[in-house]
């Protein structure tokens, strides 16, 4: 009798312990899922990202450059602060500028454009036009014309740096850029800066196209089209609103804080043909424009130094980026050049 009790002790407490198992993180994702008072149409994620790969590039005084990897509510894995073709060495780098980081300070465009390898002129059409692109990003870009890469950033980061990119084409042609401001915190938009641990930079950026005459024929303004794919941080998801292919963050708190782990992210899935000159760009917002003050470029000599192109005094360039230039992390532009 005595063994019997024993035996039936030891099945109550087997089943006990299992009925208490804890669930499977999968359930629990679910379950988190559902509590985010998020109705959209952009995956969510909260707080930091884990770091996949360290200091993709260096730069004394520079801020340290990584990139990392998040889940999603829905599952999704995301890159952070963007999938870039940093690393791929099939997509070229553009010239130099400015870019103190490796001692390119020059003081012209002239002086810059003395140092071009014209070897690094990127064909699109054999029997097309050199065309020359002028640009500063805040922080990070990748170049296509017609599909083509013509030209990436060489500092994903800081310091503040500006490029060069020449090309062949004929007219018209299509400018597809990728924009990243890039992030000390992955996963949540910020840097240690201003005081605060985690502070929401912001975007930016500029371009010039000159033709061999060194006419200009085209500046960034607000008939160029821009959209957001990555917005951080979100302290509230209340704040964020979508109008058809608007993605709105307007209503958003931009002041950061000394905590973000908390904060929460948006993510959309690029189209793989976003670059492609086909691609319809009809629904995408326009650029909105910003001021150099916005910007706050006015003590960086990677744009200073070269502000008869940028600030033209017949055909000034704007500073473009989606409607949230500092939440909105990741944007992809495109222009047609007829």
């Amino acid at each position: 009798m005595k063994n019997t009790l024993n035996l039936l002790l030891i099945i109550l407490l087997i089943v006990g312990c299992k009925e208490n198992k804890p669930k499977s993180n999968s359930k629990e994702i679910a379950h988190s899922a559902e509590n985010i008072p998020y109705n959209g149409t952009a995956s969510v994620t909260q707080g930091i990202a884990t770091t996949i790969t360290e200091d993709i590039y260096a730069c004394e005084r520079g801020r340290k450059t990584d990139v990392g990897e998040i889940t999603s509510t829905d599952g999704k894995k995301w890159a952070v602060p963007a999938q870039t073709n940093y690393t791929d060495n099939d997509f070229p780098f553009s010239a130099d500028l400015f870019n103190s980081c490796e001692g390119k300070n020059y003081a012209t465009a002239t002086e810059a454009l003395s140092h071009f390898d014209d070897a690094n002129i990127m064909e699109i059409d054999a029997d097309g036009e050199v065309f020359t692109a002028y640009i500063f990003a805040d922080n990070y870009f990748e170049m296509y014309v017609n599909g083509v890469a013509v030209g990436k950033d060489k500092v994903p980061f800081t310091q503040f740096n500006s490029s060069i990119v020449k090309f062949k084409a004929q007219k018209p042609f299509t400018i597809a850029m990728k924009l990243v401001d890039w992030e000390e915190h992955l996963g949540v938009g910020c840097e240690a800066n201003r005081g605060k641990s985690f502070h929401a930079g912001d975007g930016g950026m500029v371009a010039v196209i000159k033709d061999a005459a060194n006419t200009i024929i085209a500046t960034t303004n607000e008939n160029w089209k821009a959209q957001t794919f990555y917005t951080a941080p979100i302290k509230d998801l209340s704040c964020v609103s979508e109008d058809g292919n608007y993605r709105y963050s307007k209503n958003c708190d931009t002041d950061g804080g000394q905590d973000g782990t908390s904060f929460y992210a948006l993510h959309w899935e690029t189209p793989t043909d976003w670059m492609m000159t086909d691609f319809n760009d009809a629904n995408w917002p326009k650029a909105t424009t910003y001021t150099n003050q916005t910007i706050g470029v006015d003590n960086k000599p990677s744009y200073t130094n070269f502000t008869s192109i940028f600030d033209d005094a017949e055909n000034d360039a704007e500073f473009i980026w989606s409607t949230n230039v500092v939440l909105d992390n990741e944007v992809l532009v495109r222009y047609t050049v007829k």
